[in-house]
């Protein structure tokens, strides 16, 4: 895809998406932590649903992390890997006391560190809590980078070396929030609504598509 095709895909994204951001509710950097580690094989509507009360028990990681997993276990088990999910919550919640004074990292080693926390998760807590310019590549995103031609890869990482490379800068930090919505209500894994999309002309599948 050339730079220009590629901004001009950028253009068109965020025309039709004017408020690229987050869907998981939060009112925080450590809320939305949380409801991060909690959406790994989740919905963010499910997330939603169990956050409030988690939130308005334990409003901090002191309170969290004191709770203990089995307390925390309580508000989350409708979600996938509740139990797991709720121990790798009370071990964060306890080294963000210890060791950020009860705040939110700023880096990708030191919040990789978390458990429960990848690549991927570190880099939605410092483009959407912090506004680096970073991209986390979920489903959605490696399956549009893929699809469109913007950014290919046989894996998560070479995707998303690809699009820090691939999108321009203006872009770049809400490429994030743009490719995921996208993906997530118009370019679907089963049945992409190319007729509805955008950026079908600058997309390499709506070219396969007439190919054929």
């Amino acid at each position: 895809m050339s730079p220009a095709r590629r901004r001009s895909l950028f253009e068109k994204l965020s025309a039709s998406i004017p408020n690229p951001e987050t869907e998981l509710v939060h009112n925080n950097p450590f809320q939305l932590l949380i409801s991060v580690i909690l959406s790994a094989q989740a919905t963010d509507v499910s997330v939603n649903k169990v956050t409030p009360s988690l939130f308005q028990a334990f409003p901090d990681p002191q309170s969290m992390g004191d709770a203990g997993h089995e307390q925390i276990l309580r508000f989350i088990r409708s979600i996938g890997l509740a139990p797991s999910k709720a121990k790798n919550i009370e071990k964060t919640c306890k080294l963000l006391v210890e060791k950020h004074q009860g705040e939110i990292p700023q880096t990708l080693e030191e919040l990789e560190a978390l458990p429960g926390v990848g690549r991927k998760t570190a880099n939605v807590i410092l483009n959407t809590a912090f506004g680096h310019a970073v991209i986390a590549v979920d489903t959605h995103i490696f399956r549009v980078s893929n699809r469109t031609g913007l950014a290919p890869g046989k894996n998560v990482r070479e995707v998303e070396d690809g699009l820090m490379k691939n999108v321009p800068r203006k872009f770049k930090k809400d490429a994030h929030h743009l490719l995921i919505l996208h993906g997530r209500y118009v370019c679907k894994a089963r049945k992409p609504e190319c007729l509805q999309c955008v950026i079908r002309r600058q997309c390499d599948f709506e070219e396969k598509i007439l190919l054929n």
